[in-house]
């Protein structure tokens, strides 16, 4: 049976769909990725979050290789049914660079500063 959620989301035109992982009990937000059915689907029948990876064009399930695996806490769909909030346990950094989250540029009138 499909999960009700997946039924409700608006996907994009490559079966997609934003999704935010935040997170869960500070509200730091971490990350953004995609998500197509399949690793809705896996998501919440594993809880370990996983997304669907464009550039490799497959399943992508988060922390495989480097272990810093997001548990699934929570899983939110907008009002518009258009995107994701995964509110997650994060092991270990949340961006490939190492960061802890990926949101560590600063935009700024004269550019980009990086932030802790």
């Amino acid at each position: 049976m499909t999960h009700p959620v997946i039924t409700a989301a608006r996907f994009n035109e490559a079966g997609l769909i934003p999704a935010i992982a935040q997170q869960h009990d500070t509200g730091e937000v971490l990350m953004m990725a995609w998500m197509n059915a399949e690793s809705i689907a896996e998501s919440l029948s594993t809880g370990q979050v996983c997304y669907f990876s464009r550039s490799r064009g497959k399943l992508w399930r988060k922390g495989e290789s480097s272990g810093h695996v997001q548990r699934l806490v929570e899983m939110r769909l907008d009002c518009d049914g258009d995107t994701l909030l995964l509110l997650v346990e994060q092991t270990g950094p949340a961006c490939h660079t190492g960061a802890h989250n990926c949101f560590f540029r600063r935009v700024t009138k004269d550019g980009l500063e990086e932030i802790a």
